[in-house]
């Protein structure tokens, strides 16, 4: 009897040794993933809520374990599949530059882990708090500046409603509320994501816990966004009625973030309220508390226990699935990328035929940001005093968390709005034998009108789609070893009396004289 038992018990410290090795790998291959997603939960407040998440996710596990119990544990070979699926987000991640798919790959590496191990009857019974984890994830860099500028300039909008209520004059300006005495600027911080990144993810939580039909639960979880930006824009609406009658003061300090959390809470209450609501349809007897809540386990039954299965070849498989990974992440940090010849931009001429310049810096908080090698940035005016802001940003390697920023997505930040996005062909204008292609943008800001030409020169191509200049680094990285690149951005202002195609002409002239001279600082 007792050699039977040893021999259980070394069965089960086999398999939690193969385990623990699989995990360990897990963490080194996935670090820079993961250190970048904490660094990014630790800058940015809308994602603090973050760190809770994985918490609750393993508490709702554990509060389900007699049913785990019960269930029992079975290998599952399609868990092996999920966790491939994983590696191949991770390898393109990496490579792509894109460390938002690495953090995602972990994501379903460890939901793949969990089914291969506990199998599909195992698994359904916590599939809800497992889905939780991808709410940790941050969004891409540029869909994140783009909803967050979009959200400014709404919550701008909305909030002079509201201050119009109250009967105050108000004009808006982008995302600068003027007041007359006052100017209340609608940043960042104003945007809303501070609540709508928690309030979706508490929606989710509470759609999971919410016992009733299917629709009711999906409308718990997508209504959680709207309540959001109109509390938000509120909220930007009372601190305006606030300023106008007791002073800038208002819109500062502890008062300010008193009002956010006041908004917060406010959110969770209307959540709390359509639950209730949709609760009484299709049965009135039905009380909220009856249908929404933590479920007590049950005790567990004193001959119940969970079994360890003996080492198979599933386990094998996940081992070398998580190697794959690991193996994966030390080639494209070790990689030896080609760095090609080029001029420095220091080199680059302040007289461009009938084109002045004057050179410009970029402060430094931006170069953190950016992340580039290298760049130049400066107004060109000709003799008819004509202006263009010339600015291109080059980067020697672009490896996951330092590529070309889209100026799609920067744009809004500084309260433009983009009111049209065309790709159009510069005429007589070839870089490597191919027309030069651009991204035209027609931005504005009050009464302000900017004309912006934008593209992504790599590697020799001209790019105007940002995710084909992800397909190419991570094609070019694997087989070329080269994600070099730049992008070049045109600017120029539309004034007074001046139609669009003014500045088309300004621009077309200006493209034309400096594309050419690009080859010695952007390499083919």
């Amino acid at each position: 009897m007792k050699g039977y038992l040893d021999n259980i018990n070394l069965r089960a410290s086999s398999t939690i040794l193969m385990l623990l090795v699989t995990v360990a790998l897990l963490i080194f291959g996935f670090w820079q993933g993961i250190v970048d997603m904490l660094t990014t939960w630790s800058n940015k407040e809308e994602y603090g809520y973050a760190y809770f998440l994985p918490l609750i996710s393993a508490y709702l596990v554990w509060q389900r374990r007699s049913s785990l119990f019960e269930a029992g544990l079975q290998t599952s070979w399609f868990g092996v599949l999920i966790i491939l699926g994983g590696a191949f987000f991770f390898i393109v991640g990496m490579i792509a530059t894109t460390f938002t798919l690495v953090q995602y790959s972990l994501i379903i590496t460890v939901i793949g882990i969990i089914y291969a191990n506990i199998g599909k009857k195992a698994f359904s019974i916590i599939v809800g708090p497992l889905f939780l984890l991808f709410f940790i994830v941050p969004l891409p860099p540029f869909i994140y500046n783009s909803l967050s500028g979009n959200l400014q300039l709404l919550s701008s909008e909305l909030g002079v409603e509201v201050i119009r209520w109250f009967g105050i004059s108000v004009f808006l300006e982008g995302n600068v509320i003027d007041l007359g005495n006052y100017k209340l600027q609608v940043v960042e911080a104003c945007n809303g994501l501070r609540y709508l990144f928690p309030l979706v993810s508490l929606a989710f939580l509470a759609a999971y816990l919410y016992r009733v039909e299917f629709w009711k639960r999906t409308v718990v979880f997508l209504s959680s966004i709207p309540i959001t930006v109109l509390m938000n824009s509120f909220r930007i609406g009372v601190i305006g009625v606030l300023v106008e009658n007791w002073g800038q003061k208002q819109a500062d300090g502890f008062l300010h973030y008193f009002e956010g959390w006041v908004i917060f809470i406010a959110c969770l209450v209307i959540l709390l309220i359509e639950m209730y609501l949709l609760a009484k349809i299709g049965s009135t007897e039905r009380r909220l508390k009856d249908v929404f809540g933590l479920e007590i386990p049950n005790p567990l039954q004193q001959n119940l226990y969970l079994r360890l299965s003996t080492v198979t070849s599933v386990h094998y498989a996940i081992l070398a699935s998580v190697s794959l990974i690991t193996v994966s992440s030390l080639y494209v940090n070790n990689q030896q990328q080609i760095q090609p010849n080029r001029h420095d931009f220091s080199r680059f001429p302040l007289q461009i035929a009938n084109w002045y310049g004057s050179e410009d810096m970029l402060e430094e908080k931006y170069l953190k940001s950016l992340k580039l090698d290298d760049y130049i940035i400066g107004d060109y005016t000709n003799n008819f005093g004509s202006l263009v802001n010339f600015y291109t940003a080059y980067y020697a390697t672009q490896q996951a968390g330092s590529a070309a920023h889209s100026p799609r997505s920067c744009i809004p930040g500084g309260g433009w709005q983009i009111d049209e996005v065309k790709e159009i062909d510069i005429p007589d204008l070839f870089v490597n034998g191919e027309p030069l292609k651009v991204n035209r943008l027609v931005i504005i800001r009050g009464d302000s009108k900017k004309l912006v030409y934008y593209w992504f020169q790599q590697r020799g191509r001209v790019i105007t789609n940002e995710w084909l200049v992800k397909w190419y680094l991570f094609k070019d990285g694997l087989i070329k070893q080269r994600t070099d690149g730049a992008l070049v951005r045109l600017t120029t202002n539309i004034n007074d009396g001046e139609e669009w195609e003014d500045g088309d002409k300004r621009l077309i002239d200006f493209a034309g004289e400096v594309v050419p001279l690009l080859d010695d600082y952007v390499p083919n």
